[in-house]
C-alpha cells in the first residue's frame, strides 16, 4: 500500500510538513518514490498566480530542446527557482541534471483567448513536451499550469526531500498533497507516481483499481487528448473527476455517485434518485472496483477524501478552522496537527465524501443518501 497526506492551511507551509507525515507512516510505503503537488503558492509565485509554471526533470539536452520549443511558441521565462543537487545522489535516488520549476509569460497572441482556450492549450503543450521526452527520456514533465508545482522522484521521501532541499521559502504553499509510494510494478516509472494532474485537477490513491481496463477504455473513447498515460491504474481517478467537472459540469458531491453509485433499491428512496439512476446508467463504465481511498484537490482549492464500497484502505481527516489535514493513518495526522489542536476529526466510510472547502472554515461531510445540491 501507499501512504498519502494532504494539507490545507491559511498560512503557507513547507513541503517538509507533509514529508514528515509520510515519514511517520513509513511502515506503509517501501520508499520507492515520492510525489508532491503544491498549489495556492506563496513567496515569489504568489505574485504571478496566472502565469503557467512548468515542473519536471530534464537532462541538459532536454533543457535545450525545451528552451527552443518554448521560445518558438512565444513563451518567455518570468521566474525560475533552481534546485541544485550534489553530483552524487544518496543511495536509491537517480542522478539527474536539472529539476525545473519555471514560470512563463504568455505569448502576446494569447491575450485574446478565452480561459477555456488557454486551459486547453496549456494542457496540449504539456502533452507535446511529454511526448518529445519519451524517446530519449530527456524530459519528464509533470505539470504546466498556473499556481501549481509538482515534484516527483524515485527514493525514500525524506531522503529525496532533504537531497532536493525542499524546505525553502519559494516552495511554501497553502495546499500540499504528497504520496509515499509502494512499488507494485517491476520497473519504476515516474509517470506512475501519484499525485496525478490534469487542468487544475489532482488526485492520489491508495489501493488497487481492478476495474481499470474498462474505465480506461471509456475515457480514451471520449476523444479528449488529455486522457492518456495510464502507467498507473490510479490515474483514472483524476480523469474521472476531470470528466465530471469539465464535461458533465457536476459538483464534487456527485463524484461518489459516479465511481460508487448506490444500489437500485437505495436510489428508489433517494430525493434525487431519478437523476442519479440516469447518471449511474450513462457512467456505468466508470464504476470502480476497489479497494481504494482517494484524496484530491479541485481547481478552486477544495480538498476531499472518499472511500469505495469495500472500505479496506485507511483514511482520516482532522483539523481546525484555517488548518486541515487528510492522512492515510492516525500517526500521519498526528504528525501534522496534534489531537489537542483538532476540533474536527472524521474517518470517512463508504458512503461519505469529506470536504475541506477553500475557505477552510469547517469540515463538510456529504453522504450519498442525502439530497444533492441543485444543478445550475
Amino acid at each position: 500500500m501507499c501512504r498519502l497526506v494532504a494539507i490545507s492551511s491559511d498560512d503557507p507551509i513547507s513541503p517538509m510538513v507533509a514529508i514528515n507525515a509520510l515519514n511517520a507512516m513509513k511502515e506503509g510505503h517501501d520508499g520507492s518514490g515520492v510525489g508532491i503537488f503544491l498549489t495556492d503558492l506563496s513567496g515569489p509565485f504568489e505574485e504571478m498566480k496566472n502565469s503557467p509554471i512548468l515542473s519536471g526533470i530534464f537532462t541538459k539536452e532536454g533543457l535545450r530542446k525545451l528552451d527552443e520549443f518554448m521560445m518558438n511558441l512565444g513563451f518567455m521565462t518570468k521566474y525560475k527557482t533552481s534546485i541544485k543537487v550534489d553530483k552524487k545522489p544518496p543511495p536509491g535516488v537517480p542522478k539527474r541534471d536539472i529539476y525545473l520549476i519555471r514560470a512563463y509569460e504568455y505569448p502576446e497572441e494569447w491575450e485574446s483567448l478565452t480561459e477555456e482556450e488557454k486551459k486547453f492549450r496549456l494542457m496540449m503543450i504539456r502533452l507535446q513536451l511529454r511526448k518529445m521526452g519519451e524517446e530519449k527520456e530527456d524530459m519528464i514533465v509533470y505539470s504546466f499550469w498556473p499556481d501549481v508545482v509538482m515534484i516527483k522522484e524515485i527514493g525514500d521521501p525524506l531522503t529525496v526531500a532533504e537531497y532536493l532541499n525542499l524546505d525553502r521559502e519559494e516552495l511554501k504553499a497553502r495546499i500540499i498533497m504528497a504520496q509515499g509510494r509502494q512499488n507494485t510494478n517491476y520497473a519504476i516509472n515516474l509517470y506512475a507516481c501519484h499525485p496525478f494532474f490534469i487542468q487544475g485537477v489532482a488526485t492520489m490513491t491508495n489501493g488497487e483499481n481492478t476495474a481499470f481496463v474498462p474505465i480506461r477504455e471509456f475515457l480514451t473513447s471520449r476523444g479528449f487528448p488529455g486522457y492518456i498515460g495510464y502507467q498507473s491504474d490510479s490515474e483514472v481517478f483524476t480523469h474521472i473527476l476531470h470528466y465530471m467537472l469539465y464535461k458533465l459540469k457536476l459538483p464534487l458531491e456527485y463524484y461518489k455517485h459516479i465511481i460508487t453509485p448506490l444500489q437500485d433499491n437505495e436510489l428508489d428512496k433517494h430525493p434525487n434518485g431519478r437523476f442519479l439512476r440516469i447518471l449511474k446508467h450513462s457512467c456505468r463504465m466508470l464504476i470502480i472496483d476497489g479497494p481504494n481511498c482517494v484524496m484530491g484537490c479541485l481547481p478552486d482549492k477544495t480538498l476531499f477524501i472518499v472511500q469505495d464500497r469495500k472500505k479496506l484502505r485507511p483514511g482520516i481527516v482532522g483539523g481546525r478552522p484555517g488548518f486541515f489535514t487528510i492522512a492515510s493513518e492516525m500517526c500521519g495526522l498526528d504528525a501534522v496537527i496534534p489531537p489537542s489542536e483538532r476540533i474536527w476529526e472524521f474517518q470517512p466510510m463508504y458512503l461519505d465524501t469529506a470536504i475541506i472547502p477553500p475557505d477552510r472554515k469547517e469540515l463538510k461531510i456529504c453522504r450519498q443518501t442525502e439530497p444533492l445540491p441543485p444543478l445550475h
